[in-house]
């Protein structure tokens, strides 16, 4: 993703601010719904993203393959993990912009291109819609594609018993 004045800079741990959105002035001379700021972390953007990339169809899962891996034990241990919406998603949150990174798995037999297209409507109405930044950019890495024989794939016996 480019620098934009909007985007929050990186401290050297890696972490980002959450971001502001300034409503205007303050004092009793206006209007109560902008007094004050409203503050939105990264994590609520990155899972509002998640799950609207989650309704489209032909998307099977996010996440790249080892992310998927960690995701999938993470949830089977008790107390481990909130069921991953989040996974996959990456974003950058300024006063006024985000922009959003995804990984997807996509369906054997849909067009990707077709998919991504849609993703992209999908997560930007979302975001725009819930949060009111504007989205700048959604992309995307189709990771895998999913063949419909590999969910009912049960693991295969060994050679030696």
């Amino acid at each position: 993703m480019s620098d934009s004045p909007d985007r929050p800079s990186s401290g050297q741990d890696g972490t980002t601010e959450p971001a502001t959105m300034l409503k205007g002035p303050t004092g009793a001379g206006t209007s109560p719904e902008t007094r004050g700021q409203t503050t939105i972390a990264d994590g609520v953007v990155a899972k509002i993203a998640g799950m609207a990339a989650r309704e489209v169809p032909g998307i099977h899962s996010l996440g790249a393959g080892m992310t998927r891996a960690l995701g999938a034990v993470r949830e089977r241990v008790p107390g481990g993990g909130t069921g991953g919406v989040s996974r996959g998603v990456k974003v950058e949150v300024g006063e006024r912009q985000a922009a959003v990174d995804i990984d997807v798995v996509v369906d054997y037999g849909f067009p990707i291109v077709e998919v991504a297209a849609e993703v992209r409507v999908n997560v930007i109405g979302a975001v725009e819609r819930m949060t009111g930044l504007e989205v700048v950019e959604v992309n995307l890495v189709v990771d895998d594609v999913n063949l419909p024989d590999e969910d009912d794939a049960e693991p295969s016996e060994g050679r030696v018993q």
